[in-house]
């Protein structure tokens, strides 16, 4: 078994070389090609001395991209995707924190690269991979890497809004992509249909499996996922038999009534993660698509991606969380609880991980990473760094493990604790919702709950009235035209809490 994602790619370019790994609908990059374009880029990368640093990748999302995030690895290096989505700030601190030397560019980014705080060499991709690869130089660079060497760094706001740099190296990567492509079942007939932008970690799930498996991914046009119909006709177009997405994706179009224009013909796989399913809406999937494999996911980026899963083989009932299931093998679940200890049978604990999945921490940040890759909680006779994800969880009666909110999601209201995950599912319950999210306005004590759907706000009062206990009635009620999204789809709930 490698240890090495470049093996995974010499090895598949070997028997696939003309086979298509990424494609976006203007490009299509075989193996060989991806092989042959990366050895250029990290043959130009060692030759200007670049070694064991982070390099900046600030390109379109592109088949290209991709070929660019592998020549940086090929040149002993790790990666640091970046975009015109982020705002300039959150750029700024990226550069500030990595402090790169190099940035890659193409011809649609080259221009603004004199906007960036960046004084470094700025390197074109559409020239550097003239560049003659020198194998016997990249072959010695590779016989030193070892499997704790980083790849990449991908930067997740979390709950302060402030970038944390998430470190993954070989041996974390690799053992994501055995555990998640076992429980998914990916092959070489896999076609992946990506939705997540790849500054962001959820792209792991399709990018290193086509690599290890000889599959195909299709870069799905960002403007596709606010265009139901057309999006469900592209996957049929290009026989997409595999998705992995946002909770947020797959709602706008089972809210939005487009099964009963058009349904995926193709799909065979579908996971889901990040955000809690809303029973309604996972329903209408389910029925449109009764032959498919639904599976739930969880993880943090800090445990490389996905920890958990839950196959969604049985009925799930009305006001049940779809479960998280059980962990990774070679990963570990702890339920912590306040005081240190162990949660029992039932009870709440904060969701820590542990395994080869744990990432070495945040890249130049070592008090955030000292606060939350801590020593194991139950093992005092050796050092052993575990993650602390932040969320609550525990176990059903079934031992199916239940997320149950963030820990900053958790609200002290009117003297009761109060999970806003649990009013959200009350509210998506309601036949005219077609999506909702509540925050929390401590300022005035009140609850808010946003949402878009066919009923006005007195109605919906109303009907919460016979849903939920006085004390988690919304203070406030905000009806949009549509929900605010992030660039990866998840629900904006910062943005949220900006409207008073």
């Amino acid at each position: 078994m490698t240890n090495n994602v470049l093996d995974c790619l010499k090895l598949t370019a070997d028997r696939l070389p003309d086979k298509t790994a990424f494609s976006d609908g203007r490009t299509n990059l075989s193996f060989s090609k991806l092989q042959s374009a990366s050895d250029s880029i990290g043959t130009t990368l060692v030759k200007k001395g670049c070694k064991k640093e982070p390099v900046l990748i600030y390109m379109e999302k592109s088949p290209q991209q991709i070929a660019a995030f592998f020549g940086v690895i090929k040149a002993g290096c790790f990666y640091v995707p970046i975009d015109d989505e982020m705002p300039a700030s959150r750029i700024d601190l990226i550069i500030k924190n990595c402090n790169p030397r190099f940035l890659i560019c193409d011809e649609s980014t080259c221009e603004k690269t004199g906007q960036l705080s960046f004084n470094g060499d700025v390197i074109r991709y559409d020239e550097v991979i003239k560049t003659n690869a020198d194998e016997n130089l990249l072959q010695t660079i590779h016989e030193k890497a070892l499997d704790t060497d980083p790849i990449y760094i991908v930067f997740t706001s979390g709950s302060t809004g402030v970038p944390k740099g998430v470190v993954a190296n070989h041996r974390s990567v690799m053992d994501y992509i055995a555990q998640l492509s076992e429980v998914l079942g990916f092959d070489e007939d896999t076609v992946f249909g990506n939705q997540s932008p790849l500054y962001f970690d959820a792209c792991l799930k399709e990018i290193y499996p086509t690599i290890r498996f000889g599959a195909t991914t299709f870069l799905i046009p960002k403007k596709l996922f606010s265009q139901p119909k057309n999006l469900v006709e592209y996957l049929n177009e290009k026989k997409i038999n595999t998705i992995c997405w946002v909770v947020s994706a797959l709602t706008m179009i089972s809210a939005f009534k487009t099964f009963d224009i058009v349904r995926p013909e193709y799909l065979k796989t579908i996971a889901f993660g990040s955000e809690v399913f809303p029973l309604k809406q996972y329903r209408l999937w389910r029925q449109a698509l009764p032959d498919t494999s639904f599976t739930n996911l969880y993880g943090p980026t800090e445990a490389t991606g996905m920890s958990c899963y839950f196959h969604c083989d049985r009925d799930i009932e009305d006001g049940e969380p779809i479960p998280i299931g059980r962990p990774f093998d070679n990963t570990e679940v702890l339920l912590i609880k306040e005081d240190g200890t162990e949660a029992g049978e039932g009870e709440e604990g904060e969701i820590y991980l542990r395994g080869t999945c744990v990432t070495p921490g945040y890249y130049n940040d070592r008090e955030r990473t000292d606060a939350a890759f801590v020593q194991n909680p139950l093992q005092h006779a050796y050092p052993e760094i575990v993650y602390r994800t932040g969320d609550m969880g525990r176990y059903n009666h079934r031992g199916e493990l239940i997320f149950l909110s963030r820990r900053d999601h958790q609200i002290k209201h009117m003297g009761h604790r109060i999970e806003l995950g649990e009013i959200e599912a009350d509210v998506s319950s309601l036949e005219e919702i077609k999506i909702c999210a509540c925050t929390y306005d401590r300022d005035r004590d009140k609850i808010v709950l946003h949402f878009v759907g066919d009923i006005d706000k007195k109605t919906l009062i109303e009907k919460l009235k016979g849903l939920l206990p006085r004390y988690m009635l919304p203070g406030k009620v905000i009806n949009l035209e549509e929900m605010p999204f992030t660039a990866n789809g998840k629900i904006d709930r910062k943005k949220l809490e900006e409207m008073k």
